[in-house]
């Protein structure tokens, strides 16, 4: 199998400067050892995803003179596969309906707070349906998948057509993704997709985490904090090629740079 890397952006918002840094490791990479770079369009979120970031992926991507290989997959087209897959682990045991809201699981006196998202304390685990009924998302069940450490995370949302863990693992796995190219932020999602991947008989690709790109004052770039955007870049005058040749050499805009550990 060749290697394979991909950039899979979900259209929320406009491209920063960090998913410049991102997609040029991952074209690179790909390109170097003479394998695929594929683009993904990860638009399961149907209420904040757009069309019109979708096509501005497009341009920057272009701008930055990045070509990628084959059909673009788009989620939002693949909702039926993504169910299928929870469908599988649920009639395994593996899988479970929750219908915790997201104030219920922080105020569960069972829940640890580390700093992060607090650990679902596996309420609806045994569970039975609300009556009325009341919307529900799927979680798996790490311990009874042989992983008690990880926590019950959920692989089908209430209000989308799946989870980011289920369905970027499941579409890596069915594209034959062999490196899988992305920031530090993500490092903690590792054990859960490889948990994926065991339950499921696929393959566990090689993960390369890299370090993120931020402000002078040590801000992480990110779509919410409104970062300066490829486009506004573009209308700037930035020329896109000359960009990611900077971003190669480990050469930022005034202002920007590698975020410390």
């Amino acid at each position: 199998m060749p290697l394979t890397t991909r950039f899979a952006p979900s259209p929320t918002g406009l491209l920063h400067l960090g998913h410049a840094w991102s997609a040029v490791q991952a074209h690179d990479l790909a390109r170097r050892a003479g394998g695929r770079f594929i683009l993904r369009i990860e638009d399961i979120d149907e209420t904040r995803c757009r069309p019109e970031f979708t096509e501005a992926i497009y341009r920057d991507l272009e701008w930055l003179g990045l070509d990628w290989d084959g059909p673009v997959l788009v989620q939002s087209e693949r909702g039926e596969i993504y169910r299928a897959a929870v469908q599988e682990l649920a009639q395994q045991g593996l899988a479970y309906r929750c219908w915790c809201t997201r104030a219920e699981i922080e105020n569960a006196a069972s829940a640890p707070h580390d700093g992060g998202p607090p650990r679902y304390p596996g309420t609806c685990k045994h569970r039975a349906p609300p009556s009325p009924a009341k919307p529900h998302c799927w979680r798996i069940d790490a311990s009874a998948a042989g992983a008690p450490e990880i926590d019950d995370f959920v692989i089908e949302r209430k209000d989308a057509l799946s989870s980011y863990m289920l369905a970027c693992t499941l579409d890596d796995a069915q594209q034959g993704v062999t490196d899988i190219v992305r920031g530090r932020d993500l490092a903690p999602l590792t054990a859960g997709q490889a948990l994926l991947q065991r339950v499921f008989g696929w393959p566990t690709p090689r993960y390369l985490h890299h370090p993120l790109i931020g402000t002078a004052d040590g801000q992480r770039l990110a779509k919410r904090n409104k970062a300066p955007t490829l486009a506004a870049l573009r209308e700037a005058g930035v020329d896109g090629k000359a960009l990611a040749a900077d971003l190669r050499r480990g050469v930022f805009p005034v202002g920007f740079g590698v975020l410390a550990d």
